[in-house]
């Protein structure tokens, strides 16, 4: 099954920018021998991080990145908070480091002391483990990569890493109902006060966890001053206590044995910067290249659930496959409304998504439907994964999202699998899961694995939801799904939004020779 698959992934989809270099082109090898569990919900994923981090003893180590980590997140209902579990961590002689952006939007009016991601690095510096400010970003990036490595001292077999698209924060432990995580972060308000909350990660044993620590230890060396740019940089790292110069990292252990039927390649996304970093120079977009790879290969389906979906770049791989393919069907859930939706902001939000949608719609109108979510009360579910299935045979699951940002500028992580065993693809299990959720289905319908018939089917239930008028006319279907309609942005709105949509929502970090074409 394993070899099979990534024939299928490699054979005759190599594409090459002319002109780049071999190192723009480097592609992490597949690892085989592994075992990949999804953790659909953050409620799930917390659940499994508690009980792989509270096993742990003196000599092991976890080490981490995030985008944004607040140290009161409880990662059960009843606590312990994550900083609490942490820093109980390093307390007890487990070394435990990790690497978190410097800043994550929160309001300019808040205190610098508060912010929660130095509030989370000076917990844990200070009950003896070692945190950074990672700073080291392309101009209006963001280190977005969220990963936990957990290695146990002279048991590699119980090594395993967590790769995905949830941080460690607020809002995120949601589950299967969508009630919303009681920590909840502000959001648009028509997504409640306890915004409902769609999210996934992957579990991963065997070999592949030193590519993941290996990534890590990249970015922990690299050379470049922590806060050598600006006054308000400094100022976060001395007020979270953290170090100019880190500690230098172990020798690495042995990698564990194989451990399941599955194979797993790292994909990553670094912006072009200055100065460079030393294992990017010119910045690396292998998540885009395997997307490219893995559209040209489709040809019955494309499942995509994204934050964003955003700029025409990202979906001419799509667009092209669906020209290619007559059967092919492309489904998409989206969030019913970006996180932030005011009269500035919104427009510039919104306005790469219309063009992407419209883009898709005009290569196949008939094969193309893209969605939203809602709970069970009619409340819209924002939806934070970021996974891609292709033809039930291969997926990804990362923090990357369907856009300009994601595959040029900043930091991501993504992991591509193929594999399975006797009951099918993982790829398979996975979208069946996804869709019997979504479509109030039992997951031994049958029509789950009418792959030709998928797109008329989400159709059909959509239709049966946009009937329901509310708690009124009963209780809500089953299904949970809308037709996407994203709000129209006027030709006044354009004005402003065009530019906050280039420069800061949806940047290029491609080479200059690249900007304005779909290579990457």
């Amino acid at each position: 099954m394993v070899g099979a698959s990534t024939d299928w992934f490699l054979d005759g989809a190599e594409s090459r920018v002319p002109g780049a270099s071999a190192a723009e082109h480097r592609e992490g090898p597949w690892s085989e021998g592994n075992l990949v569990r999804p953790l659909v919900h953050g409620a799930v994923y917390f659940a499994r991080l508690h009980a792989e981090l509270d096993a742990l003893r003196p000599g092991d180590r976890v080490w981490f990145t995030d985008w944004r980590g607040d140290a009161d997140e409880r990662l059960l209902p009843d606590g312990p908070t994550i900083g609490e579990l942490l820093c109980d961590l390093a307390e007890r002689g487990v070394e435990v480091r990790g690497l978190v952006w410097r800043s994550h939007g929160e309001r300019l009016a808040a205190p610098v002391s508060g912010r929660a991601n130095s509030k989370l690095g000076r917990r844990i510096n200070d009950a003896g483990g070692e945190v950074l400010l990672d700073q080291r970003v392309r101009r209006f990036g963001s280190h977005h990569q969220k990963l936990v490595v957990v290695r146990r001292r002279g048991d590699p077999e119980r090594d395993v890493a967590f790769v995905g698209g949830i941080d460690l924060c607020h809002s995120r432990r949601d589950d299967e109902h969508h009630a919303g995580d009681p920590q909840a972060l502000a959001m648009d308000p028509r997504y409640g006060p306890r915004p409902p909350w769609h999210d996934a990660a992957l579990e991963l044993r065997g070999p592949v966890v030193v590519d993941v620590l290996r990534l890590f230890a990249e970015r922990w060396d690299d050379p470049t001053p922590l806060d050598a740019k600006t006054p308000y940089r400094m100022l976060l790292q001395r007020l979270a206590r953290m170090p100019r110069h880190p500690r230098p990292l172990p020798e690495t252990a042995p990698p564990p044995a194989p451990a399941g039927p599955h194979a797993v390649q790292l994909l990553r996304t670094y912006g072009r910067k200055r100065p460079p970093f030393p294992f990017a120079p010119d910045g690396e977009r292998t998540i885009a290249r395997a997307y490219e790879k893995a559209f040209a290969r489709a040809t019955r389906l494309i499942y995509i659930e994204d934050q964003y979906l955003w700029s025409t770049e990202v979906v001419r791989g799509i667009v092209r496959s669906l020209a290619a393919h007559p059967r092919l069907r492309v489904v998409v859930v989206v969030p019913r409304h970006p996180d932030s939706s005011g009269a500035v902001v919104g427009p510039a939000l919104r306005l790469g998504q219309i063009r992407a949608i419209r883009a898709l719609r005009r290569a196949a109108p008939d094969r193309v439907g893209v969605f939203d979510i809602e709970n069970a009360a009619g409340t819209p579910v924002y939806v934070h994964a970021k996974i891609c299935i292709i033809d039930d045979v291969w997926f990804t699951c990362g923090s990357d999202n369907f856009n300009r940002r994601s595959w040029t500028t900043d930091s991501e992580l993504t992991c591509a699998v193929v594999g399975g065993d006797r009951d099918g693809t993982l790829a398979s299990s996975l979208r069946r899961g996804l869709w019997s959720e979504h479509l109030g289905l039992p997951a031994h319908d049958p029509r789950l694995d009418d792959l030709d018939g998928a797109l008329a089917l989400w159709r059909t239930l959509a239709q049966e939801v946009e009937r329901w008028g509310g708690p009124a006319d009963g209780p809500h279907p089953a299904a949970r799904v809308r037709a996407h309609r994203p709000e129209p942005v006027t030709r006044l709105q354009r004005l402003w939004a065009e530019p906050i949509y280039r420069t800061i929502a949806d940047p290029d970090g491609r080479p200059a020779r690249l900007r304005g074409t779909d290579r990457f």
